[in-house]
């Protein structure tokens, strides 16, 4: 499960890191110490330009977290498919076809579990937040997935209006200290595998699945942050604080 991430790179940053080419000034969004499903996030794909001969451009987009399928009859399903497993995602009828053709990385600081702890004083149990990111400080890039979805009440094809782009985290076995807290976790990929997770002329399943036979390599820091991070309603550094 991966429910709450934080993501507070700069979109110039990001563009570096993952080597985008494409990216739109009027799409930079905010940092954010609490991504929550619904919240427009950054991810990076790469589209084949059909009006530029056929030229696969890596982009930086923003798009809304929480997947829905073409077929849908309403976006309300997006909240409910945030997460893909990695057992059964190139087989489910949600995102299968995404899986095949549609691709993405979306870059975070961390993510946030919960593990209930018993208070021994009042013999009650609360729900302490973790924050589990890369030990090295660098950035995680999960692997995730994008679905375009056509608003049958928007008339014509060339209206952005019309469009809604989404995306899901694909997840995994927790590894290291993160299985203590959740025993799963999103799924991130190394920088050797960024070129073939994307690539959107690479649709074998079999090669696919095997990118995502195991989480990129580095120790995953665990530590216990402020219960603020508990309402989707707080945002901000001081997230992050060891809690009182």
């Amino acid at each position: 499960m991966c429910g709450r991430y934080a993501s507070t790179r700069s979109p110039q940053e990001l563009t570096r890191l993952f080597q985008v080419t494409d990216w739109q000034p009027e799409e930079a969004l905010e940092p954010s110490w609490n991504v929550a499903p619904t919240d427009r996030v950054y991810a990076v794909l790469e589209r084949v330009d059909q009006d530029g001969g056929g030229e696969v451009r890596r982009e930086l987009r923003t798009l809304r977290w929480g997947l829905v399928p073409s077929w849908s009859k309403d976006p309300g399903s997006g909240a409910r498919m945030i997460n893909a497993r990695v057992e059964t995602v190139h087989e489910k009828p949600a995102y299968r076809r995404a899986f095949a053709k549609r691709r993405c990385l979306l870059p975070a600081d961390g993510f946030y579990e919960w593990d209930p702890v018993k208070d021994e004083a009042t013999g009650r149990t609360r729900k302490q937040p973790y924050f589990i990111h890369p030990a090295d400080g660098g950035p995680m890039a999960m692997a995730g997935l994008y679905e375009y979805w056509r608003d049958p009440d928007v008339g014509a094809d060339d209206d952005p209006a019309a469009w809604l782009i989404t995306c899901t985290i694909i997840t995994t076995e927790a590894t290291d200290a993160t299985g203590r807290v959740h025993p799963r976790m999103p799924l991130a990929l190394s920088p050797d595998r960024y070129d073939a997770w994307l690539d959107p002329h690479h649709q074998d399943t079999g090669d696919l699945r095997a990118l995502l036979g195991r989480p990129a390599d580095g120790r995953l820091d665990v530590r216990a942050v402020s219960t603020a991070v508990n309402s989707v309603r707080n945002n901000g550094p001081h997230l992050l604080d060891a809690p009182i």
